[in-house]
């Protein structure tokens, strides 16, 4: 009887982790794509032999003659099948390094790489891409093209000096040039910038159709826009590396088109949104159809910035099946942030973040903003006067958030949608929120926040404006001064602690 019972408990304990496992969306089911992800994605395999960057004549306070030497080693090791080119403890003055296939860029502790602060020293122009629209402009501090199996590794520091290129936020009259030029479908090779009057700047780490790129390890400081950007790669892993970065546009990680990504283990500071994941903008991103997707984001830790993780605004070419999970968010303006407008099409689904901690989030620390308009370059174009645009309408749907603890934020929960189901089917539970403000929901459907623990400081605590089929669970609500902390217009279908409205 005694083995029986401890038989049956057994058995009621796997049924109780298979369940709870199910419920928060990872099973055993090889159809899962992150079960089959986390077994198929691979580090790359590298050869062994070293091609130390020293035996072909790197000095380390000399510009010119580091570049060739760098130049030299990666071409040796390419010959060779691949490697490792090492770069040993010191610093070491460089241009623009770009990798090939096969080849590990290996930085010693102690070795620095800082960039050159000369902008002609990143020319000839190569193919970039820039704030979603591909075009022609100076090069990537780190960059690899069409590549196969290219690695970043170590523990030394990148500097891309880029107080150099910083300056030109203020006077980038190229980036509205590119912006036209992508929307009116202008062929990439006319779009040729690479001069200071464009002041179009490049990213610090850009690869470009490559496939299979490892980065572990390494510090990276002082991008000139975005620092660690893949666009229309396959196989990505990012773990263990350190951003600091604090410039206009310096994002910290932007997978971009990119398909089975695994980010973690990794510490963003940066003066832009930290992780953010997109898929090209607008009329080029239609046409190029290759969105992002199976991507985990796990285990990292974002310092102020812009948001902690993001997707968007450039996310045409649409975004899918992202799981966030057991990260934290101190002080960054945001928290979780999904934005987009209307022009931009494409869609975000199939989206999971849970287990996150947040502390002392300036605005949102939930936002979900379809009516995004921060970009002053996009004003310029007028969105909201051409009628094609006006077509062009995204859509977000089919997303989790749960297991959300926030100590501090200037409002809770904000879900701005466009109507017509462009927001959908979100759901928000286990959250326990302290803000000024509390839920704000606009233009939404179907949307289902339960569970919530909130302290907010505002009489009203739930704004509801032209929404459909809201319930919200919350014991710090209470029904009996609903008229307080309560506003609702133009809505239906709205249920508060079971209570139909």
């Amino acid at each position: 009887m005694k083995r029986y019972s401890t038989s049956l408990l057994f058995c009621l304990v796997l049924l109780s982790i298979k369940c709870t496992s199910q419920e928060r969306g990872l099973t055993a089911d090889p159809d899962d794509w992150v079960g089959k992800l986390e077994k198929e994605l691979k580090t790359p395999d590298f050869k062994k032999d070293t091609f130390d960057i020293n035996d072909y004549g790197a000095v380390p306070a000399d510009l010119a003659q580091n570049t060739k030497a760098f130049k030299k080693a990666i071409e040796a090791c390419t010959e060779n099948g691949g490697g490792v080119v090492l770069v040993s403890s010191g610093t070491w003055l460089v241009g623009p390094i770009h990798l090939q296939s096969g080849v590990n860029l290996h930085l010693a502790k102690g070795a620095t790489l800082s960039f050159s602060r000369r902008h002609e020293d990143y020319l000839p122009m190569v193919l970039i891409q820039r704030g979603g629209f591909y075009c022609y402009n100076y090069s990537p501090p780190i960059y690899a093209n069409n590549c196969n199996n290219v690695g970043i590794t170590g523990e030394g520091t990148l500097d891309g000096n880029g107080q150099v290129w910083w300056p030109w936020k203020k006077s980038q009259p190229g980036m509205a040039t590119l912006f036209k030029m992508g929307k009116a479908g202008i062929p990439v090779e006319e779009r040729r910038f690479g001069t200071p009057e464009h002041g179009v700047r490049p990213p610090f780490v850009q690869f470009i159709k490559c496939t299979n790129i490892y980065i572990d390890g390494p510090t990276f400081v002082n991008g000139p826009s975005w620092n660690i950007h893949p666009v229309h790669c396959t196989n990505i892993i990012i773990r263990n590396i350190t951003v600091q970065s604090h410039g206009p546009n310096n994002d910290g990680i932007d997978p971009d088109m990119c398909k089975n990504v695994l980010i973690e283990n990794c510490v963003l500071d940066v003066g832009d949104d930290n992780i953010a994941i997109k898929s090209g903008r607008d009329e080029e991103a239609w046409r190029i159809g290759v969105p992002s997707e199976n991507i985990i984001i796990r285990n990292c830790y974002s310092k102020r910035g812009h948001g902690g993780f993001v997707i968007g605004s450039e996310m045409s070419a649409g975004v899918r099946n992202v799981l966030v999970e057991n990260c934290r968010f101190q002080g960054t303006k945001r928290g979780i942030r999904l934005k987009t407008r209307l022009g931009r099409g494409g869609y975000v689904e199939n989206i999971t973040v849970r287990d996150i901690s947040m502390e002392n989030i300036i605005h949102e620390a939930i936002v979900l903003n379809m009516q995004y308009d921060g970009e002053v370059i996009e004003r310029d174009i007028k969105y909201s006067e051409n009628e094609a645009i006006a077509k062009s309408v995204p859509f977000f749907k089919n997303i989790t958030i749960e297991g959300v603890q926030c100590q501090k934020a200037g409002v809770a929960v904000k879900l701005l949608g466009l109507g017509d189901q462009t927001l959908s089917g979100v759901s928000i539970s286990d959250v326990a929120i302290k803000a000024k403000a509390g839920i704000i929901i606009d233009r939404s459907q179907n949307i289902s926040l339960n569970r919530l623990k909130l302290d907010i400081e505002e009489d009203v605590k739930v704004n509801l404006s032209n929404v459909r089929e809201v319930k919200i669970t919350s014991e710090s609500l209470l029904e009996t001064d609903m008229d307080v902390w309560l506003r609702i217009d133009s809505s239906g279908d709205v249920e508060i602690n079971n209570r139909k409205l």
